[in-house]
């Protein structure tokens, strides 16, 4: 027969488990993140920032895009070796065509 406090000490340990499956399964945080900064250039990039922030997380190994913290810029977080700078600005410039005015480049 088990006591109270053994059932809570189970209890507890299983809770934690379950805890740290669920972390298991989250991106790293901290240092295993990459970002690349992109500077948006031309007359109609802020009328599509939607279909920009689409174009770019279409892209396999990009966890994050950021269209506010830096006017005329999309800030790309990536995970480390799984993107190339090329990738993010081809897919930007492609969005529309040719004619469409917001053309990507990286910043360095």
């Amino acid at each position: 027969m088990t006591t109270r406090g053994e059932k809570m000490k189970r209890w507890i340990v299983g809770l934690a488990g379950l805890f740290a499956l669920g972390l298991a399964g989250l991106p790293a945080l901290g240092g295993d993140q990459h970002k690349v900064t992109l500077m948006l250039g031309g007359k109609f990039c802020d009328l599509y920032k939607g279909e920009v922030e689409s174009a770019l997380k279409k892209i396999a190994g990009v966890t994050a895009v950021d269209l506010k913290s830096m006017k005329g810029h999309a800030i790309v977080t990536t995970d480390p070796g799984k993107v190339k700078p090329d990738q993010l600005t081809a897919a930007v410039n492609a969005l529309k065509g040719d004619g469409w005015h917001c053309k990507a480049e990286v910043m360095k």
